[in-house]
């Protein structure tokens, strides 16, 4: 079974300004790196050209005022917040990025292939349905899951693993107990949000799942995570598909943050996310692209590896250039690894209340 590559060549005219984080240049070099490496030419990957998401696509996440105001603006350019401007012609561009994360769920869904990755920009997990932020205007993730939702796909599982908070992500699906959200996240770092006592309410509480993580956290810190948390929870919430916000400003050149994620170690994560969703949920399994922003050092890596994990392609020479592995060796920290363990721990304790894998902890 194949692995979809979800890609639009009008992704790379979205642009704030030429050094915006968040430049054409993401994926402009995530591209040369896969050409080279030969990815389109295997067998096993399907490239998939997207449409955009209709108007009543986003609407099922966002109001209907900050959807029209978007829209007006992007005729003439505006403003949302100081990181996140409105340059003309972003509506019809992040519709496109929408349209990319619903059309790797169709493809999923209909089995057109195995899994995907939507290779998407500009990212959405901090998109709220009143307003775009942190260099997001629409909150793709979300919109994919509604339309899930709207096509009978019962229960969904995101696990975002961007440095930054999905606080938009968060906020949309808070009160829901069809959405499991379980984050990994530096703090301290933007948004500010997410911290374990955040746990959803109402009919929701128990299914937002919060594991801040200090600077320096590494590849082992991680696996550590999705050992311990992540993969007993979803055991136990048997989903019936699997959403990945794949941030990919972990790794530890990322010029924002100051995580130590190696490509390697987002491949062995997606390998992971997938042997789970082939288990669970007859392999329904996407991932779209959210931040990430060392774009000549991560980006061409990581994204590769998370392709070669979702494809089960041997991950054991997928790794960086030896002259950016200086830069490894001062972002690690050697106290991450028990810092890691106390906030799982508060985790697990805040936690044992809602899944009876963690009721050890109920104390």
């Amino acid at each position: 079974m194949k692995t979809g590559i979800i890609y639009h060549p009008k992704y790379l005219e979205h642009e704030q300004s030429p050094t915006h984080p968040e430049r054409r240049e993401r994926l402009a070099y995530t591209l040369d790196q896969l050409s080279e490496e030969g990815i389109f030419d295997l067998e096993n990957i399907v490239l998939i050209e997207p449409e955009m998401a209709e108007v009543d696509d986003v609407l099922m996440v966002h109001e209907e005022r900050y959807v029209r105001f978007l829209e007006r603006e992007s005729k003439t350019g505006g403003m949302i917040d100081f990181d996140t401007s409105i340059p003309v012609g972003v509506f019809e561009i992040a519709l496109l990025a929408a349209g990319g994360a619903i059309r790797a769920a169709d493809a999923v869904i209909d089995g057109e292939v195995r899994n995907a990755f939507a290779m998407i920009r500009p990212p959405g997990h901090h998109a709220k349905p009143y307003t775009g932020a942190g260099f997001c205007y629409f909150n793709n993730v979300a919109v994919m899951v509604k339309h899930l939702q709207k096509k009978g796909i019962e229960r969904i599982a995101i696990l975002d693993w961007d440095a930054h908070h999905g606080d938009g992500t968060q906020e949309i699906f808070y009160e829901d107990d069809s959405v499991l959200f379980i984050s990994t996240h530096q703090i301290p770092l933007y948004p500010g949000t997410g911290y374990p006592d955040e746990a959803g309410k109402g009919r929701g509480e128990g299914y937002t799942i919060n594991i801040p993580v200090p600077p320096g956290t590494s590849d082992e810190e991680y696996l550590y995570i999705f050992d311990s948390v992540i993969e007993p929870v979803l055991r136990e919430f048997e989903p019936d598909f699997i959403a990945i916000s794949a941030g990919q400003d972990n790794h530890f050149t990322d010029p924002i943050t100051g995580l130590a994620l190696t490509a390697r170690g987002y491949g062995m994560l997606m390998s992971k996310a997938r042997a789970l969703a082939d288990e669970l949920c007859r392999g329904r399994i996407v991932a779209v692209l959210e931040g990430g922003y060392s774009v000549e050092q991560a980006l061409p890596y990581t994204n590769l590896a998370i392709i070669c994990g979702l494809a089960g392609i041997d991950l054991s020479n997928i790794r960086e250039p030896e002259n950016y592995l200086g830069e490894l060796r001062w972002r690690k920290r050697s106290y991450a690894m028990q810092k890691v363990r106390d906030n799982v721990m508060d985790v697990k304790k805040i936690h044992s209340k809602y899944w009876e894998c963690f009721r050890i902890f109920n104390y």
